[in-house]
């Protein structure tokens, strides 16, 4: 009678995984079924857009990549590889953004954390309070800032803009992971002969690396995409950013999908090569502050 039943069980269970692999399948193909679109999209020849269940290449053609990559200005310096600008001017902005915001966010969160004075409260509210208002409300304000300072057309201006945005976003991711991390270790260090500063940084920030990594790459990723003040604060081609490139292969009257759909590969791989950088540090600085210990 006993066997019966563990067989049966057995099948139930091997049931149970085949439908759950089934339905992670299906998942799977559903979300990277526009992805595919893009691909065959990028990869085919120029010719309208018919529809079809399977999203194959037609005449297959690598002449929009070569497009979108080599694209050249003719300035007063000569001609550059204004591609090669454009790809830069959105890593170091993105790169400067997190750095600057995590830099900042850094002590903010700590202090936040583990301290206690006056105005704290308050403090923790007007930092939410900015979480309130889209980006597009504060565009024509920055705008008019920037061009008094005379850092319009400059990486610095995004840079000070993306971070002004990016700053509150880490203060309260790093703040719940520095919670999460128990007092006691600290008290260990100090103990031992520490100082504060010293605890924190051989203590605290190594116990809070991986929501340190998630926290700098979401900052990144967030200036990386971003394309309403890039676009509002920006009027130079040689200066713009990857998502307003973009954007110009959408005309009024024309639009050269081929070519968007190739731009949007390679500027999709900085990212995805972050991604597999950074993959170790997802799970456990997503999951940091979850618990407290």
């Amino acid at each position: 009678m006993s066997t019966a039943w563990q067989e049966k069980g057995e099948r139930v269970t091997v049931l149970e995984s085949i439908a759950s692999h089934a339905l992670l399948a299906l998942a799977t193909g559903f979300a990277l079924y526009p992805v595919l679109w893009v691909v065959s999209l990028a990869f085919s020849g120029s010719r309208p857009v018919v529809p079809q269940v399977l999203p194959l290449p037609h005449q297959p053609t690598l002449e929009h990549l070569r497009a979108v990559v080599s694209t050249t200005h003719t300035g007063p310096d000569g001609t550059v590889w204004l591609f090669g600008r454009q790809l830069a001017n959105s890593l170091v902005v993105s790169l400067a953004t997190a750095a600057v915001g995590v830099l900042i966010a850094i002590p903010t969160a700590y202090a936040l954390a583990r301290f206690r004075f006056v105005g704290k409260e308050r403090g923790v509210a007007a930092l939410l309070a900015t979480q309130m208002f889209p980006t597009v409300a504060s565009a024509i304000p920055l705008y008019l800032i920037l061009n008094a300072l005379h850092l319009l057309n400059a990486r610095t201006g995004l840079v000070l803009c993306y971070a002004s945005t990016s700053v509150p976003f880490a203060v309260f991711q790093l703040r719940a992971a520095f919670e999460s991390i128990p007092v006691d270790l600290e008290e260990a260090a100090m103990v031992d002969g520490a100082t504060r500063f010293g605890a924190f940084v051989r203590v605290v920030l190594p116990a809070a690396r991986p929501s340190i990594a998630v926290t700098a790459l979401f900052a990144f990723m967030s200036a990386y995409n971003e394309f309403i003040l890039a676009a509002t604060l920006l009027d130079r081609e040689e200066m713009f950013t990857l998502p307003v490139v973009l954007q110009r292969y959408i005309g009024e009257y024309d639009a050269r999908w081929e070519r968007f759909a190739a731009g949007a590969l390679v500027v999709s791989l900085p990212v995805m090569a972050l991604f597999y950088v950074a993959q170790r540090h997802l799970v456990a600085g997503l999951t940091a502050g979850g618990v407290k210990g």
